[in-house]
């Protein structure tokens, strides 16, 4: 089975985080994922090790992993690969994907546009 988990940078204002996990609940809805999580770096949880053993747990074979960042930092660059790489390290059962982050989606340019037309229409 293929699970999702949407992985943010987490906050310590704990409605930051929620609002991610209505995202992800949206995405999982939308997208027809039965299984899924929303995992934090840091200041939320649970973290990724933990969302994946979760969902390891309740059947996840493949596991893909939506970075909820716009760029690819330092924290995508460096911690999540880490992060991956030891989870895989523990469970040589299962894969695990990341998709790029948010920048450079063509959807990304539409939402700022629409952004500012809500101001601008007040």
């Amino acid at each position: 089975m293929t699970a999702i988990v949407i992985f943010a940078h987490g906050s310590s204002v704990e409605s930051a985080n929620d609002a991610v996990r209505t995202v992800s609940k949206t995405v999982a809805a939308t997208g027809g994922f039965d299984l899924w999580e929303t995992a934090f770096l840091e200041m939320g949880k649970p973290d990724l090790p933990a969302a994946v053993e979760c969902l390891i747990a309740r059947g996840a074979e493949k596991i893909v992993v939506l970075p909820y960042f716009l760029t690819a930092g330092i924290h995508l660059k460096r911690d999540l690969p880490r992060i991956v790489g030891e989870i895989l390290e523990s469970h040589k059962n299962i894969t695990i994907e990341v998709t790029p982050p948010l920048d450079g989606h063509p959807a990304l340019g539409q939402i700022l546009l629409d952004r500012a037309k809500e101001v601008l229409q007040t």
